[in-house]
């Protein structure tokens, strides 16, 4: 198949279904061209080595990449992030037809929801359908990390996500429960695939434990229990600050660590310094290829979002990296998420925005020995090999690539 990868986020941009799934449609013998914006995520400036300009092209490990401009912008400013979304869209839409290689089929990555409109653009002046995977579901996304709430912009966002569903070949969600909400929309299930996602294997992977990183990090003689990744305001993370402060008084041992950063991280950073909190630790955002060997260093490694109805359909990424790395997990999400690891039997779940749950989640991991962690691990490095792995997953996104040429089923 001539696939056409449409997403505003690539490499060097670090994301898990960019570069790693390209490669892999390659290696089983497709040729991809990726159709992306110039690289600015999380931090809003664009990477050393790139400038925005009308149209860039590049090869990234054998991979074909068009670049358009777009303004960048990551910040919570809801009109400056809206300007970076609607600013990629136009561009690809605009110039995409006119630089991209005619393909058979589109896979079309959302967020943002302004995706669809390059893939509408496509399908309407190529004719080339495209299978539109969720990651966010909008507008839900939008209310529950607290980045839009005008009702009447809501109502806007919502039937243009109906028009794209129905203009979709075929849908990709990341849970049950995503598809159960777009059926309840109008979506014709036998249109939805549930395909879970993966990480990078070949960079988020087990590896032996580093005593020396561990000590220059400051995780030596700890029960670290570590959160890696965006740290912004559907993580809710001041709860697990909360749940910090109440088990300093128990046992000096446990100490809480945040990797990565976010619009929250000073936010967190001041509340941490105010409460007098010396079990807290941050550690700024490490490079993809090194987080393998700072997960491994984790006694239980912790998911927390927001306690909120859409979360309770969704399925983090983080718990697939936290299962390839064969660390336990503590899941402060309930529903789907939760669902997961504890059916892997690679962790327990607590109550979210809960810090006494959250609490007793780590004094649960606290008493088990160290084999009893370990085998936790294993079972989840084991799940996540069998049902979750970049391997399995692209061969059901092929399923549905295949299904979006051969005609309207389900449409």
């Amino acid at each position: 198949m001539r696939i056409l990868f449409i997403t505003q986020w690539f490499q060097p941009e670090e994301l898990f279904k960019g570069l790693p799934l390209a490669k892999e449609l390659t290696r089983l013998g497709h040729e991809v061209e990726v159709l992306t914006g110039f690289p600015n995520y999380p931090g809003g400036k664009i990477y050393k080595g790139y400038k925005v300009r009308f149209l860039q092209r590049e090869t990234i490990e054998g991979i074909s990449v068009i670049r358009v401009p777009l303004y960048p912008s990551h910040d919570k400013s809801g009109l400056r992030r809206f300007m970076n979304y609607a600013s990629f869209a136009f561009s690809a839409a605009i110039i995409g037809p006119w630089v991209a290689k005619k393909a058979d089929v589109a896979y079309v990555y959302h967020p943002p929801a302004t995706i669809g409109f390059p893939a509408m653009i496509f399908k309407m002046l190529r004719r080339v359908p495209f299978v539109y995977d969720i990651e966010d579901l909008w507008p839900d996304t939008l209310t529950a990390t607290g980045l839009f709430s005008n009702k009447m912009g809501l109502w806007l966002v919502e039937k243009w996500c109906r028009l794209i569903y129905s203009t979709a070949s075929r849908i990709i969600v990341l849970s049950p429960g995503f598809k159960k909400a777009l059926v309840e929309r109008g979506v014709r299930s036998e249109k939805i695939n549930v395909i879970y996602n993966w990480v990078d294997d070949t960079m988020v992977k087990p590896v032996p434990k580093n005593p020396a990183l561990a000590a220059k990090l400051g995780l030596s003689g700890k029960f670290n229990v570590v959160f890696a990744g965006n740290i912004g305001k559907a993580q809710a993370l001041e709860s697990v600050i909360a749940a910090a402060d109440i088990l300093r008084k128990e046992s000096s041992s446990i100490q809480f660590v945040f990797v990565g950063t976010g619009i929250e991280i000073e936010n967190l950073k001041t509340k941490t310094h105010d409460m007098g909190l010396e079990n807290v630790l941050f550690i700024p955002q490490q490079p993809m290829s090194e987080m393998g060997a700072i997960l491994v260093l984790a006694d239980v490694l912790l998911v927390h979002l927001k306690d909120d109805p859409l979360f309770r359909i969704t399925v983090p990424s983080k718990i697939q990296a936290y299962l390839a790395v064969g660390r336990p997990i503590l899941v402060a999400v309930q529903g789907d998420a939760a669902d997961l690891v504890v059916n892997a039997e690679a962790g327990l779940p607590c109550i979210p925005e809960n810090a006494e749950s959250i609490a007793e989640g780590v004094r649960k991991f606290l008493k088990m020995s160290q084999q009893e962690l370990d085998t936790m691990g294993e079972n989840g490095r084991r799940f996540y090999q069998q049902k979750l792995s970049l391997a399995v997953g692209t061969k059901q996104l092929l399923n549905a690539l295949e299904s979006a040429i051969q005609g309207p089923r389900g449409v």
